[in-house]
């Protein structure tokens, strides 16, 4: 069984769930990347299997691939596939929780300087902030908003996108794959 097909199949128990509070994941990322998508922290369910956005109901892999990031709806478990496409993932925090407001935001703020040094060492042409409330704490921009921002992390320039999470009710799915849209046609020349 190849690698993606064994992640597909791969379920955690709900104790085993429940154990994966507070562990990490290993970041999908790499040189030169098109884009660095940075969420809060990972969530229990991807901390349990070990790959990032992996619950099934995850709107992030449709919103990807629906705004033109890939040429197919991707999975969790393709993380080589995710980087052939100039494509990464890494979290503010790697402490993995139920809801992201469990994290505090000295975690957030902290969370900024390793991504600035992630982002010195591999430099992405941007880096996408996963939410608008993570990017607010993180960079003490209370009043922010969508779209791309003045800040830079080392050479990237930085975007902030609506957060996938199911729990984001302000961002049905064809919401979501717009504003991730508006960032794909950056990428054009």
């Amino acid at each position: 069984m190849d690698a993606e097909r064994a992640g597909r199949s791969r379920r955690p128990t709900p104790q085993q769930v429940a154990a994966a509070a507070g562990r990490g994941l290993v970041d999908v990322i790499g040189p030169g990347l098109r884009v660095l998508f940075c969420g809060f922290n990972p969530g229990l369910y991807s901390a349990a299997v070990g790959e990032p956005f992996a619950r099934k109901g995850s709107r992030f892999w449709p919103a990807l691939h629906g705004a033109g990031f890939t040429d197919r709806q991707l999975h969790s478990s393709e993380r080589d596939e995710l980087l052939r496409q100039g494509l990464g993932i890494t979290s503010l925090s790697n402490r993995a929780t139920a809801r992201a407001a469990e994290l505090t935001s000295e975690e957030l703020v902290a969370g900024v300087t390793g991504l600035a040094v992630k982002a010195e060492r591999y430099r992405p042409r941007w880096v996408a902030i996963l939410g608008v409330t993570a990017y607010r704490i993180a960079f003490a921009q209370p009043k922010a908003g969508l779209g791309p921002r003045p800040d830079r992390l080392g050479p990237a320039k930085v975007w902030v996108l609506p957060n996938p999470s199911g729990l984001n009710a302000h961002f049905p799915l064809p919401a979501l794959t717009v504003e991730f849209a508006k960032l794909r046609r950056q990428l054009d020349p």
